[in-house]
């Protein structure tokens, strides 16, 4: 009895797993209706209907710009590291006590300005000691001539022998040279002397002093005194990519080439001429090292300073120009978003030459007067229709240019509650 029970239960389950086996595709499978609402809500929270490219239903705002013919600089930009005309390292040419200083720190110089004075008794007393050996050789040397000129006059008279005569003259000989080496380390005296005032060499500016009055200065010691910086004129090196080599001897033989520089911020504008090409190029970079020279009257650049430069090969007349946030890159290269008179855009490929200062030259794909999107792209297809908008409409306006919202755009804003 128990088995038989046991055997109605287990077919009894078997049934019913094959019951919801039957039955449960189709209720799972059934077509769920999309309400009405939602349907036409999705519809239109984009603007433009169907989203990118597609048919547009409502006019997305934009920014445009219209493009420009007109004269342009074809230049070469680089950052470039400003560097003093001319430095000198000021040393002590003799070893003495600098007993002071004649000048303050980060003073302007001028040349032969007395700079340093260093202990002059030394070198003073060796100056007195050469004059007095000069004095005593200069005598010598006139005694020794006198007798020369008497025994000369004995040797007509055959009052004494040739050999005599010619023994003083020859002492008299030597003394000339005695006389003339004398002179000599007078002089040396007199230039180490001179190496106790020690005097600039050129005009320029002084930084820091590297040693203080009252230390012992030696010859061979390896700090300087002082460093000059002539800072007027001045030099700003940079290096631009070696495929322009052949572009900047091509313009150099037409004449000088105006470099800018710019300081950082943009604050200050210094005008200058290349100066220098370096004689080869850099292997591991692949650039070549090149220097212009600055006026500099403001003393505006400072050495060790990192500038801005731009180099001026030539000027492009007729150059079609429009601003560089308006191209825009994809698979296919670059393009912009032409507006057509019909407030529909048509995504047109271009070739831009190069870009200046936020400008594009366009050598190819766009005419002079034809209007462009240099804002809200990200919304545009081709086809789509737009609303030009004024710039500077306030933070309203970027989100209706955004417009990725569930409610309807409206003059630059969305329903209430509908914000995303």
């Amino acid at each position: 009895m128990k088995r038989f029970l046991l055997i109605l239960v287990l077919l009894a389950v078997i049934g019913g797993f094959a019951g919801f086996q039957h039955f449960s595709p189709w209720s799972l499978n059934k077509p769920q209706g999309k309400p009405e609402g939602k349907a036409e809500q999705d519809t239109k929270g984009r603007p433009g209907g169907q989203g990118r490219g597609g048919g547009s239903r409502e006019a997305i705002p934009v920014l445009v710009a219209t493009a420009v013919q007109k004269a342009l600089p074809v230049q070469l930009r680089a950052v470039g590291n400003a560097e003093a005309y001319a430095t000198v390292a000021i040393k002590s040419q003799v070893t003495g006590v600098l007993l002071q200083a004649h000048f303050k720190e980060g003073q302007d110089v001028r040349k032969n300005q007395l700079l340093f004075t260093l202990d002059p008794r030394p070198f003073e007393s060796s100056v007195k000691q050469a004059e007095a050996a000069l004095a005593r050789d200069i005598a010598q040397l006139q005694n020794a001539r006198e007798q020369a000129r008497r025994y000369a006059e004995l040797v007509k008279k055959h009052y004494v022998s040739r050999e005599q005569h010619d023994q003083l003259r020859t002492n008299a000989e030597a003394l000339e040279a005695v006389v003339e080496a004398d002179k000599a380390a007078v002089e040396n005296a007199r230039v180490q002397l001179s190496y106790c005032y020690i005097y600039s060499p050129m005009e320029g500016r002084v930084g820091a002093m590297l040693v203080n009055e009252g230390n012992l200065i030696r010859v061979n010691d390896g700090t300087p005194l002082v460093v000059i910086n002539q800072v007027s004129p001045m030099n700003v090196t940079f290096s631009v990519p070696e495929q322009h080599l052949g572009d900047l001897k091509k313009y150099m033989a037409a004449g000088k080439l105006p470099v800018d520089a710019l300081l950082p911020g943009g604050s200050y504008r210094e005008r200058g001429t290349l100066s220098f090409v370096d004689n080869a190029v850099d292997r591991p970079t692949g650039t070549i090292k090149l220097k212009a020279v600055f006026t500099n009257p403001d003393r505006r650049l400072w050495p060790g300073q990192f500038v801005n430069v731009a180099l001026t090969l030539t000027t492009q007349p007729n150059a079609v120009v429009i601003p560089s946030e308006a191209v825009q890159r994809g698979p296919e290269g670059e393009h912009v978003f032409v507006v057509q008179p019909d407030k529909k855009v048509d995504m047109r490929p271009v070739v831009v030459g190069w870009t200046s200062e936020g400008e594009a030259v366009i050598a190819k794909g766009i005419k002079a007067g034809e209007q462009v999107v240099r804002e809200g792209q990200f919304l545009l297809g081709p086809g789509s229709r737009v609303e030009i908008r004024e710039a500077g409409g306030g933070a309203e306006s970027v989100e209706a240019t955004r417009g990725v919202g569930k409610g309807e755009v409206k003059g630059g804003r969305t329903k209430a509650g509908n914000r995303s």
